[in-house]
């Protein structure tokens, strides 16, 4: 992959703000503190078993694998506590084969273990919240799927490897938010999966995934995280209109390093209405970022050292040239381009540097010049539709 020529990941981690914001945390306390009254017991449970009470596994259960679930949790407030052990299935043929499934309208925690080598790991049907705190999901097709209702899943301190998706859901028939915080995705062929669904990530890392998100039909936040050596950073779909949109991708405070590309080579846009990039570091990736958006808001971020800038364009669906803000970005020693704004698009560009890309710094013809933008030692040229500076 392209390397970052003198920089140190460790550092840029260390220059982005982390943490939760109080009001997000303040969710997460309201959520947990459901939970304080419940103790759960430990018990003999066997494969198939229906859990209607607070939990607590004692051993490793080892279950074959059907279209019946390992467990079956119905009720509300229940914790199940997995000890510390592993769910897994022992049949050769993962189709069809469910970990722990939750039913009913209910509220419940799953926590403290692993679930391995099912269709769904954990699965929601009919469920409004879901709490998943410390657990492992290896090996399963989905890790976790919401299969109808309206469900809101907070999922901290959890891993999620060599699943086919972090998270899925079903089409067309559930919707809801997937809040993620603190956890970590590696080597899945899909970390999140979004189809009508909205996802919060905070204080996450994404690596050696084959896509991180896929944002079908959703929007989706992240927030003081980590993708690095991913094939694709993200994706969305091309051109559909109607529901099959993604709304909006917004990273904030990200550190985006040593990836192969930003999107998959069958879909190389992010394609969405809303694009925003607050105050991120995009280091030494093996491609440049293209989006197309109706809206833009690009504010505070490093591209440096990447094999490509950035380049925007119009969301050709909505017939109208794409608006918002570029501001206060730094393009450095860039492959190609610091930043392009393709025709008829019309931002308005306003202080940002480019320093040393080998292409254009900023190529902006029909963009809006807001001023203070400085450029210089650029290959191509420094500026162009804009008015730069060289100091």
């Amino acid at each position: 992959m392209h390397q970052a020529k003198g920089f140190s990941v460790a550092a840029a981690i260390a220059a982005l703000v982390l943490g939760a914001p109080a009001a997000l945390a303040a969710d997460r306390e309201s959520l947990d503190a459901r939970f304080q009254q419940a103790t759960p017991v430990g018990c003999e449970v066997h494969c198939g078993d229906v859990i209607t009470q607070s939990t607590r596994l004692t051993h490793d259960l080892s279950c074959p694998g059907t279209d019946e679930p390992a467990l079956h949790i119905e009720g509300a407030g229940i914790v199940l506590d997995l000890g510390g052990h592993t769910v897994r299935r022992s049949s050769p043929v993962q189709q069809d084969t469910l970990g722990i499934v939750v039913t009913g309208n209910s509220m419940v925690m799953v926590r403290n273990g692993t679930i391995r080598g099912f269709a769904s790991g954990v699965q929601a049907d009919g469920v409004n919240s879901l709490r998943l705190h410390e657990l492992m999901f290896a090996d399963n097709g989905a890790a976790i799927n919401n299969r109808s209702d309206n469900t809101y899943f907070l999922v901290t301190n959890s891993r999620f490897i060599g699943n086919g998706a972090g998270f899925a859901s079903e089409i067309d028939a559930a919707e809801g938010t997937f809040d993620v915080r603190s956890s970590h995705f590696e080597n899945n062929r899909l970390g999140i999966y979004l189809d009508t669904h909205d996802a919060d990530v905070l204080d996450s890392t994404f690596t050696g995934n084959e896509i991180g998100i896929y944002c079908f039909a959703a929007s989706v936040r992240v927030r003081s995280s980590t993708f690095a050596r991913n094939e694709a950073v993200a994706t969305s779909t091309a051109f559909m209109g109607g529901r099959d949109t993604c709304e909006r991708l917004r990273f904030e405070d990200t550190l985006i390093a040593d990836n192969a590309s930003f999107a998959p080579t069958a879909t190389p846009v992010w394609n969405v209405i809303q694009l925003d990039m607050i105050n991120n570091w995009i280091v030494g990736n093996d491609n440049g970022l293209t989006a197309a958006s109706s809206q833009v808001y690009v504010q505070g971020n490093t591209f440096w050292d990447n094999a490509g800038g950035l380049t925007l364009g119009d969301y050709t669906i909505f017939g109208s040239p794409q608006t918002g803000i570029v501001r206060a970005n730094r393009f450095l020693r860039n492959d190609g381009d610091g930043l392009r704004v393709l025709p008829p698009s019309t931002p308005t560009v306003i202080g940002n540097v480019a320093l040393g890309n080998t292409g254009w710094g900023i190529h902006a013809p029909t963009a809006f010049d807001g001023g203070g933008n400085v450029a210089r030692n650029n290959g191509a040229g420094n500026c162009e539709g804009i008015l730069c500076a060289p100091y």
